[in-house]
């Protein structure tokens, strides 16, 4: 185990750290006796990168199938990934690696396999046996093209017809193609087809294949251009054909394989007898206008899909999707449910992609029974309940809904106070919606895993809209526990007229941007796009405010736009409203003080109108404050790019690249209003020109600030932040590259963290202060002096002071460990307390350290991290990160018992830094930078966590931990359970007499090799697949994990050697037994005559 020793100089012990530099690193390498050693026990074994879970709605759905015995429903996406859903908290993600299209999926009903059909036509078979299912074969098509598969129950034979109008057939066992092959030409019989249809000779691809539920020996063949032909397998040729005029989309049988229905492109129905080919004996348009005189019904839109359902007690259901008027400009997408005389029309949000008709058994010959239907749609999986009138849907148990509206910010907590989520899930069940099924959810197949992890964990993702969702996230599952809208005290705009002000977007002003949240107090703060901050309060009571507090803040940039002409000096610097003193200023009164300039320019307006009438504020997040930017001069305020909350000081702070504001949201005062220059007095190191007078408008979306290649600086500088010019700040030299006049001037505020510690030289004691770092690398500190607790924090004034002296920054104590920010525990603000607990809040302190020990800060700026022994103020370790990109999001997280730094760059890599040495720990490749929608929900969370939204409907989770990746297996659920199959349906006495039942049909005689030989080598490829071994790689890879799988095979083929022992022994009892029963019977009858017997 490696020990560090950081060099720390005290109080009196200052002047040392002038010394030469020869001096210090002899003190560094040669701790003094009092200098404490901090022991490092975090090692490059701990940390190992894998995958976990994915959650949220598959994105870009385009195919569905469901498992009737096992209960398990599939999704593939045109991405190439399958997610599988068993009972609420089994779920899988699996990808394809060539990422084509799911154009289509087929389980092997009970079997624990499924078939997948591609874009790029390939076959694929998954199984589903092991926890991370895996493909155990491929068949990849050369000459065709796939349109259509078919897999009967129970048959191991798998039909496959193409965009030639072919039917191939693969064994599903081997993976291999039959020599058995229909082709289009004989399926229709060219010259009769041509007859009917001079125009053209190919009928088009294959739209459905399916056989009939009665006779196995028969094959229903859909083409697309109208045509059905009834192939007999056995005699090779077509028994019927049926022709009609519109394109077919689908076919269904009804179980009984006399009749069948097909759904066609001019939004009609038709329903054939199997031995009437000549024309249809019924054809219905659900949605068509009937027309007098007898006349053709006005065509519509076309039907996509249909299903042909039974029951015993009453009429069959026939279900569709489509097949509108295309007079119903407007409507919503529909499935229509047709049941006997009644037709329900079931409007859904979005498009339908696919749906699928859940039915008690899965014999394709015996009455259906359906209970259930499940819509894909496009951007969400909808369950209507058919049992109930009214078709009411079921509650959706899954975490569908995380794209409801854009994710715009997502931030991870783990490890909460355990009373944190059982009280927002409390006020959460309030919100839920009523009319749900009474029924329980019908996919319930699966098993759950065994929860290794036992602490809370809270995703907090912002919206498009203003809503900010809670979700539990314990033991690697997703539920949604609570949702925040923060619109609410905000006028609604009703036209274009009412939001003249909101151009600060081009849209979704009210998107959230940056979320701050201190768990044990319950105090949230969120920042908007519209430079808004909201603060809330936690609480189990309902409550009616009368007038939302609310505070406008004038944060002016604080060089002058004026451009100078003739070569004249630029003016002065302008002083801003509000700049740092100790007195409050009262908050704003409904109506703002919105005005104009003389010259007509907007100005002190904001961007939203608070509402001013009362609101009823139900329990759960309660409005605290609104704070807004304004206008200055003709200029909307810049978005806000940083954001702190303490709930022990009763402070909010927040930035942007015009200065920084922070507000006491106890006396609702604002108490710093300083632009960035300001902050650092008549010290600034930098030289700052005028900036153009007119800044462009801010495109729309919360986002990040400028973060380009060009802010990689090649050097950095420890500097002290005390009044001293020469020792002003922690800063970094500018590159050469980036010398834009705007971007000099324009340093946004990146870091804010409120902390007790040092914050001069000279301290002999920490005290409150903020921790502020800019754009240009530069860290700064402001000085924080509160009143008393109880009382007098409501009367006295916070007294905070710029000493005049990051992207990311933490602290850590003498002994390593990181030192949370100080926090008021939760209670409910409104009920008084008694005499006993007040005594106790006006004893109780902010967290603070002992006077004797000292802080390092962490600071990660894009491409460098360092550590800062404090109240030295000297840069005791620092880190190149990255040489060619820069950093986008930096986390200092606790791992067991030890603190390191995790950061995600731009190139993909993930690393990991031990503190305060900053030894590398970790660095593996994992995600290029495609989209800024990854770089701004990147986060860590503590325990190895880790977290993004991987597209615009998912959230990707993954680990960091070498002892989650190996505890992976045993968490995750398992989607294949052992189920009987249901009995087959009785054939009955007089069918079974007659022959009026199910015909079966010997697949392996007509399609082996032996019957009709093999197959062209030239049509199909077989790839053999890697998903025959059972775990993960990931978590059981190297010498131990291959010496463990050996030892469970050994295990394995033991226990195996030892059954087929006891069964060979049970074999020889048995067979001496039945010898001995032979011989006495033998004996027994030897002298006898038949007669006899």
């Amino acid at each position: 185990m490696r020990k560090f020793n950081i060099r720390k100089v005290l109080d009196g012990l200052t002047a040392g750290s002038s010394s030469s530099a020869s001096q210090q690193q002899q003190q560094q390498q040669q701790p003094a006796a009092a200098a404490p050693e901090i022991t490092e026990t975090l090692q490059s074994e701990h940390f190992q990168l894998c995958k976990t879970v994915r959650h949220g709605f598959p994105y870009q759905p385009s195919a569905l199938a469901f498992d009737p015995v096992q209960k398990i429903l599939v999704v593939g996406t045109q991405t190439g990934a399958l997610r599988l859903f068993g009972r609420p908290g089994v779920e899988c993600h699996c990808q394809h690696d060539s990422g084509a299209a799911v154009i289509q999926l087929q389980f092997l009903i009970n079997e624990g396999a499924l078939v997948s059909a591609l874009a790029d036509d390939t076959l694929h078979l998954w199984n589903l046996r092991q926890k991370r299912p895996a493909i155990l074969h491929s068949l990849k098509f050369c000459r065709e093209r796939i349109t259509f598969c078919h897999l009967p129950f129970q048959s191991k034979w798998l039909y496959v017809g193409t965009e030639r109008g072919n039917i191939h057939i693969v064994n599903v066992e081997s993976f291999t193609l039959s020599g058995y092959v229909i082709m289009w030409n004989k399926a229709i019989e060219l010259i009769t087809f041509l007859f009917f249809r001079s125009s053209k000779s190919h009928p088009g691809p294959v739209v459905h294949i399916s056989d009939n539920p009665m006779d196995e020996g028969k094959l229903l063949i859909g083409f697309e251009s109208g045509t059905v032909a009834l192939w007999d397998l056995k005699s090779k040729k077509a028994d019927y054909r049926y022709t009609y005029d519109e394109a077919i989309h689908s076919v269904a049988w009804h179980h009984e394989g006399k009749q069948f229905i097909c759904s066609h492109s001019d939004g009609t129905l038709t329903i054939w007898n199997v031995r009437s080919p000549a024309k249809p004996v019924q054809t219905i348009t659900p949605h068509g206008k009937q027309l007098k005189d007898g006349k053709k019904p006005e065509p519509c839109k076309p039907i996509l899909k249909v299903e042909f359902k039974t029951t015993r007690s009453g009429e069959p259901f026939i279900i569709l999707s489509g097949g509108l008027s295309y007079d119903t400009v407007g409507r919503r997408p529909c499935l229509t449910v047709m049941h006997g005389k009644s037709t329900a029309v079931l409007e859904m949000d979005y498009s339908i992609v696919d749906f699928l008709t859940l039915c008690e058994t899965p014999y394709p010959n015996d009455f259906q029974e359906p209970y259930a239907v499940v819509v894909l749609l496009e951007k969400d999986l909808v369950l209507i309940d058919l049992a109930q009138n009214g078709y009411p849907i079921f509650e959706n148990p899954y975490p569908l809904s995380i794209h409801e509206s854009p994710v715009t910010c997502c931030e991870y907590f783990a490890d909460c106070p355990v009373d944190l989520i059982p009280a927002l899930y409390s006020v959460g069940a309030r919100q839920k919606r009523q009319g749900y099924s009474k029924k329980e959810w019908p996919i319930n197949g699966g098993n759950w895993g065994l929860g290794a992890q036992s602490y809370p964990e809270i995703i907090i993702t912002g919206h498009a809209d203003g809503s900010v969702k809670f979700w539990d996230a314990s033991a690697i599952t997703l539920q949604v526990l609570y949702k925040l809208k923060t619109s609410k005290v905000f006028e609604k705009s009703r036209n274009k007229e009412d939001r003249p002000n909101t151009d600060i977007v081009d849209e979704d002003p009210y998107a959230i941007q940056i979320v701050s949240w201190c768990p044990e107090s319950r105090m949230l703060c969120i920042a908007g796009v519209s430079a808004h901050v909201i603060i809330y309060r936690f609480s189990k009571q309902d409550v009616i405010t009368e007038v939302i507090p609310m505070l406008e803040v004038r944060l002016l940039y604080e060089i002058n736009d004026v451009e100078t002409p003739e070569g004249e000096q630029p003016p002065p610097l302008s002083t801003p409203v509000g700049s740092s003193n100790s007195q409050p200023i009262p908050p704003q009164s409904h109506p703002s003080t919105s005005s104009s300039s003389s010259d007509g320019l907007r100005d002190n307006v904001p961007c939203l109108k608070v509402k001013n009438s009362p609101l009823k504020q139900s329990p759960g997040y309660q409005t605290e404050l609104v704070i807004q930017l304004v206008w200055v001069g003709g200029e909307p305020p810049q978005q806000i790019t940083s954001l702190a909350v303490n709930s022990s000081y009763g402070l909010v702070v927040f930035g942007n690249c015009s200065g920084i504001a922070m507000v006491d949201y106890l006396q609702k005062a604002v108490l710093l209003n300083l632009g960035t220059i300001e902050l650092y007095g008549s010290n600034d190191p930098y030289r700052r020109e005028p900036r153009s007078p007119r800044k462009s408008r801010q495109p729309s979306g919360a986002g990040l600030c400028d973060i380009t290649e060009g802010t990689v600086v090649p050097e950095d500088r420890c500097k002290s932040p005390t009044s001293d010019v020469k020792d002003n700040s922690f800063s970094r030299s500018r590159s050469s590259s980036v010398t834009s006049i705007d971007k000099e001037s324009r340093e946004a505020i990146s870091a804010l963290h409120f902390c007790e510690t040092f914050t001069r030289k000279a301290d002999s004691s920490p005290s409150p202060c903020l921790w502020v770092g800019t754009t240009l690398g530069t860290v700064l500190v402001i000085t924080l002096n509160l009143p008393p607790a109880g009382e007098q924090r409501m009367l006295q004034p916070v007294i905070v002071s710029p000493s005049g002296t990051m992207f990311r920054m933490a602290f850590l104590d003498a002994t390593g460990c990181l030192m949370p920010p100080a926090y008021e525990p939760w209670k409910e603000h409104s009920v008084p307390e008694e005499k006993d607990e007040k005594d106790k809040l006006k004893k109780r302190r902010p967290v603070s350290v002992s006077p004797s020990s000292s802080q390092e800060i962490s600071e990660n700026q894009y491409t460098q991290a360092k550590v800062i022994s404090l109240p030295t103020q000297n840069c005791a370790y620092k880190q190149n990160i990255t040489e060619t990109s820069f950093v986008l999001r930096g986390d200092i997280v606790t791992l067991g018992n030890s603190v390191c730094l995790a950061c995600f760059c731009a190139n993909g890599h993930i690393m990991t830094f031990s503190l305060p040495s900053l030894r590398p720990l970790l660095d593996v490749y994992y995600l290029p930078l495609t989209n800024m929608r990854i770089a701004r929900t990147f986060c860590f969370t503590n325990n190895g966590q880790a977290l993004y939204l991987v597209s615009p409907t998912e959230i990707q989770r993954l680990t960091y931990s070498q002892e989650t990746c190996e505890n992976l297996q045993e968490m995750l659920g398992e989607l294949f359970t052992p189920v009987e199959t249901p009995e087959a349906p009785n054939r009955g006495f007089f069918k079974g007499l007659f022959g009026g039942g199910a015909q079966s049909l010997d697949r392996e005689e007509l399609f082996g090799e032996s019957a009709s030989g093999k197959a062209s080598r030239s049509l199909a490829q077989h790839i053999p697949g890697p998903g025959g071994i059972e775990g993960v790689k990931g978590a059981a890879s190297g010498v131990v994990g291959e010496l463990a799988r050996a030892r469970l095979a050994l295990d394995e083929r033991g226990q195996k050697l030892g059954d087929l022992e006891e069964r060979t022994a049970a074999m020889l009892s048995s067979a001496d037994s039945f010898s001995k029963h032979a011989h006495e019977m033998m004996l027994k009858y030897k002298d006898k005559k038949w007669y006899q017997f």
